[in-house]
């Protein structure tokens, strides 16, 4: 059963994350970026945790305010 949940959450977070920088790609392509990108994403986060503890929550909310300002950035500049 886990082998399924992380290709259908793998196939959900490639799918979001295409089309959020706008790549063009097949199924199963779209379905390694996910769980590529899960796995690359959950080792930095676990290491940022052993490595920094509470201050990855710092990290953390500084790259989220990063990509929250690219995003806007993205959708205003089209406005």
């Amino acid at each position: 059963m886990p082998i399924i949940a992380l290709v259908i959450i793998g196939a959900a977070a490639g799918f979001l994350a295409t089309r959020l920088m706008r790549v063009q790609t097949d199924i199963p392509t779209t379905i390694f970026i996910g769980i590529a990108g899960a796995l690359i994403g959950g080792l930095v986060l676990r290491f940022l945790l052993l490595l920094t503890g509470w201050a990855a929550g710092v990290v953390g909310a500084v790259l989220g305010a990063m990509l929250l300002i690219f995003l806007w950035r993205q959708f205003m500049s089209g406005r």
